[in-house]
């Protein structure tokens, strides 16, 4: 399945991205894809598995020809940053081969940024020439909201595998406790079944 994946920031910025959510079904490849205009933009790639299985799932991340830049078998999550040496279109790909029956969801983001990370200046007698109060503001403040973004996605995703094991255990639960139920009934059919058939012999008759 090939999706295109790209949702414009502001042009100030330079950067795409995107954050989705998709079902992968059991035995199913799913990829999604990016642009990317010139060499040495940054590529973020994130993705945790939400519920199913035992919450892995397999993905690789391929360049424009085709060789592989990440890969992974059986994991449950994963946040990477890479530099694109290569112009063109970025393979994000799921694999679920190692279930036969499960789905799994995932949640992924895909970011674009055009230009290098800028990182701020060092603290040294020079850095009033080299950017200004609020500058430095904007930085810290940036640094904090992408800490607490990832605070949210952590808590985000334990909720959700919370909820997927009660609900597993719940259905365990509610088989087991038919059976129990059916095996019951049947030893109950089966006494009666036992009495009526020893007091209800018949024999044969003698005439004195």
């Amino acid at each position: 399945m090939r999706l295109s994946v790209l949702a414009a920031f502001a042009f100030a910025e330079h950067v795409a991205a995107t954050a989705l959510t998709t079902a992968i079904a059991a035995n199913e490849r799913l990829c999604f894809y990016a642009d990317v205009d010139k060499a040495g933009e940054k590529l973020g790639f994130y993705f945790a598995v939400q519920s199913g299985g035992s919450f892995d799932i397999d993905f690789e991340v391929r360049d424009p020809n085709e060789k592989v830049l990440l890969d992974g078998q059986r994991e449950r999550q994963g946040d990477y940053v890479l530099t694109a040496n290569t112009p063109g279109e970025y393979a994000f790909c799921f694999e679920n081969d190692m279930s036969t029956l499960t789905e799994k969801l995932v949640d992924f983001d895909i970011m674009v940024e055009s230009e290098p990370r800028r990182e701020p200046p060092a603290r040294t007698a020079q850095i009033s020439e080299q950017t200004t109060a609020l500058e430095e503001s904007i930085f810290r403040l940036n640094g904090m909201l992408l800490n607490i973004k990832r605070t949210q996605k952590y808590f985000h995703t334990r909720e959700n595998r919370g909820f997927d094991i009660v609900k597993s255990t719940m259905n365990q639960l509610f088989w087991y406790a038919s059976l129990e139920v059916m095996g019951i009934v049947g030893m109950a059919v089966l006494q009666v079944y036992v009495l009526q058939t020893f007091f209800t012999k018949t024999g044969r008759r003698y005439k004195v």
